[in-house]
């Protein structure tokens, strides 16, 4: 059951390296990178449930604010652009 888990993240995140190399805009990249991470992120859980080893949490809670982080910071830069469009077109 663990080996089709970790096959589904898989394809997952090849569909997340996908969209992050032909998404159109900076959003949809933005949100491929998130769906990579969050592949990765179930996929280490499913590997540290898996061996019974809780060293990996660490990584996990690591990955989860540096992910929070980034998205939040992107989010931003694309509103501000966006305000910026707006404001310089008559």
């Amino acid at each position: 059951m663990t080996a089709l888990t970790l096959a589904c993240f898989t394809l997952t995140g090849l569909c997340g390296v996908f969209r992050l190399l032909a998404g159109p805009s900076l959003a949809d990249r933005i949100i491929a990178l998130d769906v990579i991470l969050m592949a990765l992120m179930g996929a280490i859980t499913v590997d540290a449930a898996r061996r019974g080893d809780t060293t990996n949490v660490v990584i996990l809670v690591v990955l989860a604010i540096v992910g929070f982080t980034a998205t939040v910071a992107a989010s931003r830069f694309i509103e501000h652009a966006h305000r910026s469009e707006t404001r310089a077109t008559p």
